[in-house]
């Protein structure tokens, strides 16, 4: 990975986390490379963008290129590229327009065989207009009962997690990576993983979050398509499907280690801080 890389990897994740301004941004493109080592191996030819920054007075901001702003989703457009939708969704699913229509199509699924052992489907609960998504991994045996997500004595702590950073239940949208509870709450196999999916990413494509919160290293380790620890992958920003996503210890586990607690009002605080910057508050 070349140093201009770097830099632009290093500025979005500054973004991300609600910074606006940088020292940077009275330098030079010239004078920013140099200071990071870039011109150690001497000087080299500008590349096209650098050049039509040297000419648009050296911002570096034209150099790294800003993203563009994703078009608005429809019903053929949404959070990932056609050909990928083609393998993702099947048919019914694009077209499922409205929360309440995923969470009746949930409520009939039987794409998996976790239908066959589960009481209820939790197609997940609260604003269709959330900032903020909870994922966390599947529904346990009191969310099978209720078919409601995060309920119990995890769900009263998540409320309070929530509580801390100023937000509500009804504030935010809570859901799992699976919608029907594993027996015995085993992991979700791939093949359930993999037929559950879709309905996930219709969600945020509806919902249109500005930041998702992956409670749990199965979910936050699902979402990233990686082994690597949780403790690893929290404290940074990363992304689903182009949506900022922030890592954190799953509510039960805090109930068991009381020590996590500190370490996950730092990863919400980070959520907020996401949140906060993307709706300019």
């Amino acid at each position: 990975m070349d140093v201009e890389e770097k830099l632009r990897q290093y500025l979005e994740q500054r973004r991300d986390l609600g910074e606006s301004e940088l020292l940077l941004d009275s330098m030079t493109v010239e004078e920013a490379l140099r200071a990071i080592g870039a011109f150690k191996r001497g000087p080299r030819p500008l590349t096209p963008r650098e050049m039509a920054a040297e000419t648009s007075g050296g911002d570096w901001r034209s150099v790294l290129g800003e993203p563009k702003p994703p078009a608005p989703a429809t019903p053929n457009q949404g959070l990932v590229a056609t050909g990928e939708a083609d393998q993702l969704f099947d048919s019914g699913i694009r077209d499922l327009v409205s929360l309440e229509t995923i969470a009746a199509e949930v409520s009939t699924c039987k794409r998996c065989p976790l239908y066959a052992t589960a009481n209820l489907g939790v197609p997940g609960e609260g604003s269709s207009t959330a900032g903020l998504v909870c994922v966390g991994e599947g529904p346990g045996a009191t969310e099978d009962e209720t078919g409601r997500p995060f309920v119990g004595a995890a769900g009263n702590l998540l409320t309070k997690i929530l509580a801390a950073v100023d937000l509500s239940r009804d504030e935010v949208f809570i859901t799992n990576v699976v919608k029907h509870r594993p027996p015995g709450n085993r992991n979700p196999a791939p093949n359930e993983i993999e037929a559950c999916s879709p309905f996930l990413v219709r969600q945020l494509e509806l919902i249109k979050p500005k930041v998702i919160v992956a409670f749990g290293t199965f979910a936050a380790q699902t979402l990233l398509n990686t082994k690597t620890p949780i403790g690893k992958l929290r404290g940074e920003v990363h992304r689903y499907h182009g949506i900022p996503l922030v890592v954190t210890y799953h509510p039960a586990a805090l109930l068991r280690n009381p020590s996590w607690k500190r370490p996950t009002w730092e990863d919400v605080q980070l959520a907020r801080r996401i949140l906060d910057s993307a709706t300019g508050a």
